[in-house]
């Protein structure tokens, strides 16, 4: 399949009691859709996979495969620490009629090249559904290698990568050992614009949780040839994504959001915060993406 522009890395919204608000997920869809999204993406890291049930994630799913009516292209991260679970989830989303999966690398226990490889091609060759790869090695400990990216592109099943490393030279030789329709999607918000100048086919970004139509137009103007102002928009980002270290991305997207009305509650303990002094820089920070 096709697949080019901004993802966003959904937040899962939670009631104060830590449960799944239904109401405002469908509300994030809407929201998502209306900016201008290529897709609609659940339970990767900004979803807070790793916090939820097995129920919860389907509950999840469900929510958005009902919201979404096949009026645009839908994709649910389903990669657990092993492949029997990992398999059950995939199914799962191709029975909701899910167009493509995100599989996170297999994670805790020792991996390694070969391990991930035999992984992701039992996944795929038994589940058949597009899949795009996750690597994200801060979280997982270990990195997709481009040699072990250009073997599983081989697969039909396997359509693309997203990369979270933060190495932008990592990215691009994704980009270098695989077939020019294979899908390559930047993972960390500010290597957007430069990965679509390198010819990569958009980002999964949890920014635009924050500010949807902003990560929209970053491809948008990039696409219409508008580059000074792509990279105006693009450079916007560096406030928000300044107050991230030493709290985590997805805190203070979380909070910025409920600071801007919407109530998506806090992230799952322990990973919620409560800093006064991060609600006046946020209140700061909204204000230059107010759409």
């Amino acid at each position: 399949m096709k697949l080019r522009g901004i993802i966003p890395a959904m937040v899962t919204p939670m009631h104060e009691d830590e449960s799944i608000n239904v109401e405002e997920l469908r509300n994030q869809c809407e929201r998502q859709i209306a900016a201008g999204a290529a897709a609609l993406f659940c339970l990767g890291t900004n979803g807070e996979f790793y916090a939820l049930s097995h129920d919860e994630k389907k509950l999840v799913m469900r929510v958005m495969a009902e919201t979404a009516k096949g009026r645009i292209p839908i994709m649910a991260g389903t990669g657990c620490v092993t492949t029997a679970e990992t398999i059950e989830l995939t199914l799962y989303a191709k029975e909701l009629g899910y167009d493509l999966v995100s599989v996170i690398e297999p994670y805790f226990a020792q991996s390694s090249q070969e391990v991930m490889y035999r992984h992701y091609t039992e996944v795929a060759n038994t589940c058949r559904i597009p899949m795009i790869l996750y690597n994200i090695p801060p979280r997982t400990g270990i990195n997709m290698e481009p040699s072990l990216v250009k073997r599983l592109a081989e697969n039909p099943y396997i359509i693309g990568i997203k990369d979270s490393s933060g190495n932008f030279d990592n990215t691009l030789a994704y980009l270098h050992e695989t077939p020019d329709d294979f899908i390559v999607l930047c993972g960390n918000d500010s290597h957007i614009l430069p990965g679509l100048k390198a010819g990569m086919n958009g980002g999964i970004a949890g920014c635009a949780n924050i500010c949807p139509k902003r990560m929209v137009s970053i491809f948008r103007l990039f696409e219409e040839g508008r580059l000074e102002e792509a990279e105006l928009a693009q450079q916007s980002l560096v406030p928000l994504r300044s107050l991230f270290p030493g709290i985590g991305s997805l805190p203070v997207i979380k909070r910025g959001m409920q600071l801007a009305g919407m109530p998506v509650g806090p992230s799952r303990r322990p990973f919620n915060i409560d800093l006064p002094e991060l609600d006046k820089k946020l209140l700061d920070v909204l204000k230059l993406y107010e759409e």
